[in-house]
């Protein structure tokens, strides 16, 4: 394939398109220092974009769940992100016009961070070729691609540039790794979800069942799971097998998720804080308590949470009960000392449900005792409780 970096190409046909063909195509590309988008189309209509400049690649895009992907990615590489960063500011609206092949809003929100100082350099980069090497294993794991250049329709910011044979050579890695786990029939964006619930309870122990039961809702692809239970999506996907071979488990289909929406006025209300070590929980309660108008604070660091409680001064508590270095009744019992905190409802929430822990969380001066995951119903009606209690709903 030869290519001037001005003139359109016509599309080729490539069957396989495996990490030596791929580095084939890149290097044909960087030759004459090429700018603009490589268009990939699988065989079933998916597409994906790369953005290239000299030759170099930018970022990529599209695939079957684009915007899973940049939530992960976000999730995994800035944990300590709050989600009224995940909103498209103003100044990003429309960025998503696929007329405006200049413009890319996962892209261009990345370098909107960096230059607030809301994440660093090497963090954006880092989810950059992460979110490049993803795209380049879903489309090694189609049969045949339909390849089209589109000269001059690059990003208009430039946040890095990195080499086509870096991400080929981790692509390929976990492509071979894919495949030696006889997994290659499996697609990572597929969703578990229980199939035989009954047949699953007699098969397994309580614990396992629901803790099957719970995260296999056919809500959240395999990926998706891998990030929650901090694994890798190879390793996820292999311990699912063998539910799935005897028919207790079924992979399905799901749609995306909806893009960022516009920025919102910022809410007013009570100041809900959330103690949690997993930076994915507080997403979740950061969400439910949004969207209900109350303001939100998340302590990923358990160390640190009465030191930020003290300065920010939250109008009602949850605190995960185990926590590295620390656990729930440590903090609860260290605000309930303060007394602007003698009256704050602090509601400790585990995955236990055990009589001793309930009497443990009265005695240390909790609020309340709940067990996850919590309902977003029940996340609301609680607060709504203890802040009518207190005055503040």
């Amino acid at each position: 394939m030869t290519t001037d970096r001005n003139t359109p190409q016509d599309p080729i046909k490539i069957r396989e398109f495996n990490a030596s063909k791929q580095s084939r195509l890149f290097q044909t590309l960087k030759q004459p220092q090429f700018s603009g988008q490589l268009q990939i189309t699988s065989s079933t209509g998916v597409k994906w974009s790369f953005y290239l400049h000299m030759g170099d690649i930018l970022y990529a895009v599209g695939g079957t769940h684009p915007v899973r992907r940049w939530r992960r990615n976000v999730i995994t590489h800035f944990p300590g992100i709050t989600s009224s960063l995940l909103k498209l500011p103003p100044e990003l609206a429309g960025s998503d016009d696929e007329e405006d092949s200049s413009r890319c809003w996962e892209y261009e929100l990345l370098c909107l961070w960096v230059e607030q100082g809301q994440i660093t350099y090497d963090q954006a980069v880092a989810m950059v070729k992460d979110t490049i090497v993803e795209v380049l294993f879903d489309v090694t794991q189609t049969m045949q691609v339909v390849c089209e250049l589109k000269p001059g329709q690059s990003l208009s910011r430039k946040l890095a540039l990195v080499e086509a044979e870096e991400i080929i050579g981790k692509s390929k890695e976990l492509w071979e790794g894919w495949q030696n786990a006889r997994i290659a029939d499996r697609y990572p964006d597929s969703a578990p979800v229980v199939k035989q619930p009954e047949q699953m309870q007699k098969n397994t122990s309580p614990q396992v069942y629901q803790t099957l039961r719970e995260l296999l809702d056919g809500q959240h692809t395999l990926r998706d799971l891998a990030v929650q239970m901090e694994k890798s999506v190879m390793e996820l996907t292999h311990s699912m097998v063998p539910y799935i071979q005897v028919g207790l488990v079924e992979l399905v289909d799901i749609e995306d998720l909806p893009p960022p929406e516009l920025e919102e006025v910022v809410a007013t209300g009570p100041l809900i804080a959330s103690v949690d070590d997993s930076p994915l929980i507080c997403h979740v309660m950061e969400d439910i308590v949004s969207k209900a108008g109350y303001r939100f604070m998340a302590v990923n660091e358990p160390l640190k949470a009465v030191e930020n409680i003290l300065n920010q001064k939250p109008d009602f508590i949850f605190l995960d009960l185990e926590m590295p270095h620390t656990n729930g009744y440590e903090v609860c019992t260290q605000l309930r000392k303060v007394p602007y905190f003698k009256n704050t409802p602090i509601v400790i929430l585990t995955g236990n449900d055990g009589f001793v822990d309930k009497i443990k969380a009265k005695m240390c001066g909790a609020t309340e005792f709940l067990n996850k995951p919590v309902a977003a119903d029940v996340v609301l009606r609680t607060i709504r409780k203890y802040l009518e209690q207190i005055g503040l709903n």
